[in-house]
């Protein structure tokens, strides 16, 4: 069973999302366990702030370094185990190998900031800090969520079928090949003969080569990054398709 807690001003974020769907279902099943630590909670402020202005001036305020640390010491009580991670733009760069990591983890705390950031002290209980994208959110919590969900669904058990989280895009890099379903038709565009063969090996040569083009159009930075990584056939299928007419 995997376990989150998450150390925030605003439990109303993660309710609605960590009982629906997939997540949802995981929970109730026992296969997801989570946690939320209010940081209000252990403010040694008698109107409960958690937030003052910046030393040196400057716009906004800034989270307090009590209360915050406090929370995630109480939420490190719980989990012992716990690997606490900073949302913060400052951070690593998330993406799904580091999901995959993320996921060998008993537990996880996850710590949103919010304002203008926090204490820089504050970075001293951490055990990393993540990032969800170059831009700015008015908190950390949505992007808490993006990492929990990417996280809880590699965990065993939470998609049913295991083997979903390993066919999808960037589990080895790529992008995902494309899906069809029934009707075999639809408004004239039809689904790939091959995929109505029944010749299994063919379709799994097929998805492989329609991942690798795939991502070559749509994310040529991920390509130059895998290219050396393409074996001979694959090279050999990925000419012979640049030099069709």
């Amino acid at each position: 069973m995997g376990q989150i807690c998450f150390v925030s001003l605003f439990p109303e974020y993660f309710e609605t999302v960590m009982r629906s769907s997939i997540v949802g279902r995981a929970v109730n099943a026992g296969q997801i366990a989570w946690n939320f630590v209010q940081i209000r909670d252990f403010s040694l402020d008698k109107h409960h702030r958690v937030d003052d202005a910046p030393y040196g001036g400057g716009a906004g305020l800034v989270m307090k370094p009590e209360p915050l640390v406090s929370a995630i010491e109480h939420a490190k009580s719980l989990y012992p185990e716990g690997h606490v991670v900073l949302m913060s733009p400052q951070g690593m760069r998330f993406d799904q190998a580091h999901a995959r990591r993320l996921s060998q983890y008993p537990s996880l705390i996850l710590v949103c900031g919010h304002y203008e950031g926090i204490d820089e002290r504050v970075r001293n209980f951490v055990d990393e800090e993540i990032s969800i994208g170059d831009f700015v959110l008015t908190g950390g919590e949505l992007a808490a969520l993006v990492v929990s969900d990417a996280v809880c669904r590699l965990w065993p058990g939470v998609l049913g079928n295991d083997t979903s989280s390993v066919e999808e895009s960037f589990s080895e890099g790529w992008l995902e090949y494309p899906q069809y379903t029934r009707p075999p038709e639809y408004r004239g565009m039809q689904v790939p003969e091959i995929l109505l063969g029944g010749n299994h090996g063919a379709v799994d040569q097929w998805r492989r080569c329609e991942s690798i083009r795939r991502t070559r159009e749509r994310r040529p930075d991920l390509y130059a990054s895998l290219e050396p990584t393409l074996t001979a056939r694959e090279r050999k299928w990925i000419d012979a398709e640049k030099n069709e007419p």
